[in-house]
């Protein structure tokens, strides 16, 4: 509708066969009409009435519809004898027209109609085609209880809540049967809210309607309908600040924002109320801005604003707004102090008052200053402004992440001005230093239990305790030892990183845990050194027993063949592979027997020779300890090497005649590899003392037989060392005679029945030691040696 009153008025007739049914004008409601099947062709549907505002031509009314092959004909445009603004438009059924509820049970129908020079208007027609004959009300509108309908306080006056929807539809009438009820029901069957909607303001309302429904052959059924309105989910409109003064200076030009008002709610408009008409000012009916209307000079005005819903008139609120408007003054006011720099500890709680201003101007009052705060977001949000008096706004906390990128400082400017006008301001700035307040005690770890083995080296790390502290920096502790390091606490801790390392002997046969107090204590938590907080925490270390493990050798015995170099040179001849624990100490090496002349040494754990001018081979039998572990802890075990050494060949000088030729003889590599039994350690020790007593048994019994012959002579008897050792062209040794063989016979008488007693020979000999040819039995060995040899 414009302001001309140009208006275009559809209103639909709804017609069954022989009935007439006008139905109210409702822009934005689907209008219904029934037909039952056996409705006959040129039956007239519907009637419209076009009302134009002028009667200079007809109007234009078309019909569409959504499904193809409607049974409709088109529009038909009379003239209203009575009034010739007046037309009227009938929809009728097309000859031959059938209509089958079972294959289109409704057709939707788009009416447009348009007066010459004004708008169109559109509206739906729903045409239902129901089965004829029988008239029955739907479940659950026909039942004893009713069908219920729940709406909202706030919808729209006479918007429609409910429609009845009876089986078959087609000239039906409606009738209400209580009347006690502010709904309203239509002739097409429509239950519409109130003319002047409901209360908001009331708790849960309940309407019954009791409906009547009548076809034209006078079958009837009859239903309830039972419409809830629930209360309104909408905030009402409200104003937060009820009561506002404004002062401006005069010279403000027509259509310039002088205030803005502002008030809760939905679909919030604005109106002034008083005075009825405004000469200097004006509002946004959206916005709610106050502008001026013209050039202000010195006066005062007083304004009524009202706030309402659109779509809710009742829904209303009021504010007063007092517009002064003063001389302009270009002076600016003084404040006191000029700038403000202050520190202040994190622990000054929200709404505390950090400085209040001194303002003062020539020919305004304080009433009349305005304070505002500026600046970055991050500091806006920790300070605010109350009058002349600068708050905290929020917990000033040193400790958050948030006041660490600010650097703990919060910058602002405070602007002070006369009257809301930039042009009369001064900026005082202010800048807030937080300082840290030692607020939380160090927390000792969870579970604080640390294992190490009691073979871990000096210096080595037992663990790390992870003390926390709340306060900023996080974490910024220093640890302690309680009771210092000595032997019965053989740690140490790292002041700065807490990690706990290995200062003494540990011995798990001796003490299996221990028990240290770690004391935890902040720093830079305070400016006050004095407000330091410690916290004492346990922790237990547990040494892990090391089980004894000698050193391993692989092989154990090794047959060697070399030849001799150089005199003065260094001959490498081997080197020993032997490992113990992954934690013991280095192992070291030790040659303690057959090392004659000293022709041997070790290098860490290779066998180096060191020829001489010898100029036979002679073999050697060497026993190298390796030794392993520390203190008190250590164990060894002997490796024996069986060293051949061929010495080196003699050149024969060339004739003067013959030109020497040399054969370079290829050294042919044999490798022979027996697979043998290996035995154990303990096997070979067994079996080297069976034979050591099984000789010794053979020796007493001989002599008993040559005791009881008495038989002359003397027996020499000999033992061998290492009489399990077999090589060609070696050298015997040999036992030397007691001293009462015949050829050292000091002439004393002997008795004849006395027995000899062999002195056997004193020789170097090792436990653990079997000869090469018994080794042989057991071990399996790889030679490498030249086919010339």
């Amino acid at each position: 509708m414009d302001m001309h009153g140009h208006l275009t008025f559809l209103l639909l007739s709804l017609y069954g066969p022989g009935t007439f049914i006008r139905a109210t004008v409702l822009p934005d409601l689907p209008r219904v009409v029934a037909l039952s099947e056996d409705t006959v062709s040129g039956t007239r549907v519907a009637e419209v009435t076009v009302s134009c505002s002028n009667s200079s031509s007809s109007p234009n009314v078309t019909l569409e519809s959504i499904e193809p092959n409607h049974p409709f004909n088109s529009i038909a445009i009379s003239s209203d004898p009575m009034d010739v603004t007046t037309f009227r438009a009938e929809v009728t059924l097309h000859a031959g027209a059938e209509l089958d509820a079972r294959q289109v049970n409704q057709y939707t129908l788009i009416l447009r109609a348009a007066c010459p020079g004004e708008d169109e208007v559109e509206e739906r027609l729903f045409v239902q085609v129901t089965p004829g004959h029988v008239l029955r009300c739907d479940s659950p509108f026909a039942s004893a209880e009713g069908d219920v309908v729940q709406v909202l306080a706030d919808v729209a006056p006479r918007t429609p809540l409910y429609a009845v929807l009876p089986q078959p539809l087609g000239g039906l009438t409606f009738r209400l049967r209580n009347h006690n009820t502010p709904l309203t029901l239509t002739r097409r069957g429509l239950v519409l809210a109130p003319d002047n909607g409901f209360d908001p303001c009331k708790d849960t309302q309940t309407f019954r309607l009791e409906i009547e429904v009548t076809d034209r052959h006078g079958h009837n059924c009859s239903g309830a309908v039972k419409v809830e309105v629930l209360p309104s989910r909408r905030p009402c409109v409200t104003f937060p600040e009820p009561h506002r003064a404004v002062t401006v200076t005069e010279g403000i030009g027509p259509w310039e924002v002088v205030t803005q008002v502002r008030a809760r709610g939905d679909n919030v408009h604005y109106a002034i109320l008083a005075p009825v008409a405004p000469v200097l000012f004006t509002i946004d009916e959206v916005t709610g801005e106050i502008r001026s209307t013209r050039r202000l000079e010195v006066t005062r005005a007083h304004l009524i604003i009202r706030a309402y819903n659109a779509l809710h008139p009742k829904d209303h609120a009021t504010a007063t707004v007092n517009i002064t408007v003063q001389r302009t003054d270009r002076q600016a006011p003084r404040c006191v102090p000029a700038i403000f720099v202050s520190q202040v500890p994190e622990t000054m709680s929200p709404g505390s008052t950090l400085e209040t201003l001194r303002c003062t101007h020539s020919t305004s009052t304080d009433g009349c200053l305005h304070y505002a705060l500026e600046g970055p977001p991050s500091s806006l949000s920790h300070l605010c402004m109350e009058g002349p008096q600068l708050k905290v706004n929020i917990t000033l906390d040193y400790d958050s992440e948030a006041m660490a990128a600010l650097g703990f400082q919060l910058t602002a400017t405070i602007v002070v001005t006369v009257g809301g006008q930039p042009l009369q301001s001064t900026r005082v700035p202010v800048l807030v230093t937080v300082t840290p307040v030692n607020e939380f005690r160090p927390a000792c770890p969870n579970g604080a239990t640390f294992t190490v083995p009691e073979t871990a080296a000096f210096g080595s790390v037992v663990g790390r305790v992870a003390g926390t502290d709340r306060d900023y920096p996080l974490d910024s502790l220093e640890y302690s030892l309680e009771g210092g390091t000595g032997p019965a606490q053989p740690f140490s801790i790292d002041r700065r990183t807490g990690e706990i390392r290995v200062v003494g002997s540990l011995d798990s046969q001796q003490q299996k845990n221990y028990r240290l107090v770690v004391r935890l204590t902040d720093t830079h938590n305070d400016l006050d050194p004095r407000m330091r907080q410690s916290r004492l925490c346990d922790v237990s270390v547990r040494l892990q027993a090391v089980p004894d493990q000698l050193p391993v050798c692989i092989p154990e015995v090794q047959e060697l063949r070399i030849t001799a170099g150089s005199p003065g040179s260094r001959q490498p001849v081997t080197r020993l592979v032997c490992h113990s624990s992954p934690d013991s100490a280095a192992l070291t090496y030790t040659i303690v027997g057959g090392n004659e002349d000293g022709r041997f040494r070790l290098e860490g754990n290779t066998l180096v020779y060191l020829p001489n001018d010898r100029a036979e081979p002679h073999p050697f039998v060497l026993l190298v300890e390796v030794w392993g572990g520390s203190g008190a802890r250590r164990r060894s075990s002997v490796v024996a090497l069986v060293v051949h050494v061929s010495p080196r060949s003699t050149p024969v000088p060339p004739s003067p005649t013959t030109r020497p030729t040399t054969l370079q003889k290829e050294p042919l590599v044999v490798v022979q590899t027996e697979a043998v039994w290996n035995p154990p350690a303990w096997f070979v020790a067994v079996l080297t003392i069976s034979g050591a007593l099984l000789l010794a048994t053979l020796g007493c019994i001989a002599r008993n037989l040559l005791c009881s012959n008495r038989a002359s002579g003397k027996l020499f008897l000999a033992k061998r060392s290492w009489d399990v050792m077999e090589h060609s062209g070696g050298k015997e040794e040999q036992g030397h005679p007691h001293a009462s063989s015949p050829g050292q016979r000091d002439g004393r008488a002997q008795d004849p029945r006395e027995c000899p007693v062999p002195q056997p020979q004193q020789s170097q000999q090792q436990p653990w030691v079997v000869s090469p040819r018994q080794r042989g039995l057991v071990t399996g060995e790889s030679r490498v040696t030249p086919a010339w040899q």
